[in-house]
């Protein structure tokens, strides 16, 4: 076995910014795992800028990480940032305060290589399992989704701009949400799962290429007679199709995964020992989904498994799922609680 070396790796999200300390050789071995719910996403979604109070909290949690970092003697530290970050207009900001607080700068990293991380990170310790393969990884963050095709080695990866915080934000408003609020919500990740599936540019992207806003559910409705305005002409692809129906296991990652996990195995307290490797079947998830939908923002937040800081978007993480696994035939999902953060840390070495 060759030598250890201690790397610290930090991944921060839409939703969560999360630690991983370990001592690296032919294994991974965890020193310190921590996570905490920031919302450094919130409302980029509609403004297109961070929000002061999240780059706050965001760096509150960052620099008791770096005390953690400094007492355990990390060699090496990679800080990654995703989702929120990419789309946000003042991200220097971010990454002025990321350089004051670890000396390294943060790696607004592309959609691609946050599949790439995330497959490396999901799959090292499923040998035990002996899955069939090929694996499809879903990482459902909170302002994206990663799909990511692949044996040993990625072979097809897509980003989509669907996430538990960016659909709560846009569709599920109300508590609990509305018949109404769910369609759009559905037609949203559905859209998305089919061009993951075909290639074609979703409506955000398409917004984004045309340097607009894409237009909420209400938008596609005229005005005057209340009749659907016509589809907008499809846009060309953008990268080439993920073909799902290859797969042979689909991977699920992050905490909306795990938590639904969690319920599913009716755990009375968050366990991720028990959690790590479950299998949920669709049945499962679906009734867990209808549940969180048809709860109150305060009979979510008795839930033992739950997390006080996804109470308000688990809702949204769950129907994504759900709708992955109906649209693309999945009889159940492997839960994996390594995903980006252990993939950034064997990066490292």
């Amino acid at each position: 076995m060759s030598a250890a070396t201690r790397v610290a790796a930090i991944d921060c999200g839409t939703n969560s910014v999360r630690l991983l300390i370990a001592d690296i050789s032919d294994a991974l071995v965890e020193i310190e795992r921590r996570m905490e719910i920031v919302r450094l996403g919130q409302g980029v979604d509609s403004t297109g800028r961070l929000a002061p109070e999240a780059l706050e909290r965001t760096f509150t949690a960052m620099r008791g990480y770096a005390k953690l970092i400094a007492g355990h003697g990390a060699e090496r530290v990679r800080v990654v940032a995703t989702s929120a970050t990419r789309d946000a207009a003042n991200r220097d900001d971010f990454v002025r305060g990321v350089v004051e607080i670890f000396g390294v700068e943060p790696e607004v990293i592309s959609g691609e290589e946050e599949a790439q991380l995330s497959f490396t990170g999901a799959t090292k310790d499923l040998a035990a399992l002996r899955p069939m393969r090929p694996y499809l990884v879903v990482d459902i963050g909170g302002g994206s989704t990663e799909f990511v095709l692949g044996t040993t080695e990625v072979e097809a990866s897509r980003s989509v701009d669907i996430g538990c915080v960016r659909m709560t934000e846009r569709h599920l408003c109300s508590d609990p949400p509305s018949p109404e609020q769910l369609a759009a919500a559905v037609a949203d990740i559905d859209a998305a799962l089919a061009a993951v599936r075909t290639g074609e540019s979703t409506r955000d992207e398409a917004a984004a290429l045309a340097g607009e806003a894409a237009p909420a559910e209400a938008d596609l409705v005229d005005a005057g007679g209340g009749m659907p305005l016509p589809p907008p002409p499809p846009a060309p692809p953008l990268v080439p199709p993920v073909p799902v129906d290859r797969a042979r296991t689909l991977v699920g990652l992050a905490g909306s995964v795990t938590t639904v996990a969690g319920i599913a195995l009716d755990l009375p307290a968050y366990d991720s020992e028990r959690i790590h490797l479950s299998r949920v079947k669709a049945r499962q998830v679906h009734d867990v989904t209808r549940m969180l939908l048809h709860s109150t923002r305060d009979e979510r937040a008795t839930i033992g498994v739950m997390h006080p800081g996804r109470v308000d978007v688990i809702g949204a993480g769950a129907l994504i799922l759900d709708r992955i696994m109906r649209e693309y035939g999945f009889n159940d999902v492997v839960v994996s609680e390594h995903d980006i953060l252990d993939g950034i840390a064997w990066s490292l070495v």
